[in-house]
């Protein structure tokens, strides 16, 4: 018999707010370990919310958040959010993701300056390195952002409609390397409004109004 799959967050009557504003309503659903789940919904639904409450970075108003997760997790923002107008390079994007190891050092080690280094490779943005993020592609950023998530070395990856505004190629591409950090032994977490790229996941969470059903 097959052993069940273990969880990696567990959320129970869950609710969210902004000031007067509910964003999520009673939320009870678990996320599978070493899975990708998808959290589906159209925009404003609420998931970049419940994305946010299972980072830690948005307190829920009442309910609980249990995470089983070793590592801080790593939440990829929407390439949207950040401004072209940033004058920052790709490496510096990716290095982005080793401060949260950093600590009271004033400088990157050579081992996070390697991880970084690593993390394009794998997402085959080396030769943009000293480019300005500002001047990339839809899909040349996202993978610069999703390298950034890489480098932090987490257990539990948040991924923001990362594949929102790519074309089928990127979308692809995108798709299997999610499948591939999970087959790592990653948790993969990710907001879509796309129920094509929902259907390659293993666990779907879907939110309307606030309110997600399994």
């Amino acid at each position: 018999m097959a052993r069940p799959t273990p969880v990696a967050v567990r959320l129970r009557g869950v609710r969210a707010t902004y000031g007067p504003t509910t964003a999520l309503r009673e939320v009870d659903a678990d996320i599978p370990a070493h899975r990708v789940t998808a959290v589906v919904g159209p925009n404003g639904s609420g998931k970049s919310t419940l994305l946010g409450v299972i980072a830690g970075v948005h307190t829920p108003a009442s309910g609980t958040v249990e995470r089983a997760h070793v590592e801080r997790p790593a939440l990829v923002v929407q390439r949207s959010a950040v401004p072209d107008t940033l004058p920052i390079t790709v490496r510096d994007t990716v290095t982005m993701g080793r401060w949260v190891h950093r600590g009271l050092r004033p400088r990157l080690s050579a081992a996070d300056r390697a991880i970084t280094e690593e993390c394009m490779r794998h997402l085959g943005i080396t030769g943009l390195a000293s480019r300005p993020l500002g001047s990339l592609s839809g899909g040349q950023r996202q993978r610069a952002l999703l390298a950034q998530g890489l480098a932090q070395r987490s257990d539990l990856l948040l991924l923001d409609e990362p594949a929102a505004g790519l074309d089928a190629d990127a979308r692809t591409a995108i798709t299997a390397l999610l499948a591939e950090v999970s087959a790592s032994g990653v948790t993969v977490v990710h907001a879509t409004h796309d129920t094509d790229a929902a259907s390659h996941a293993d666990h779907r969470i879907h939110v309307e109004h606030g309110v997600c059903t399994v």
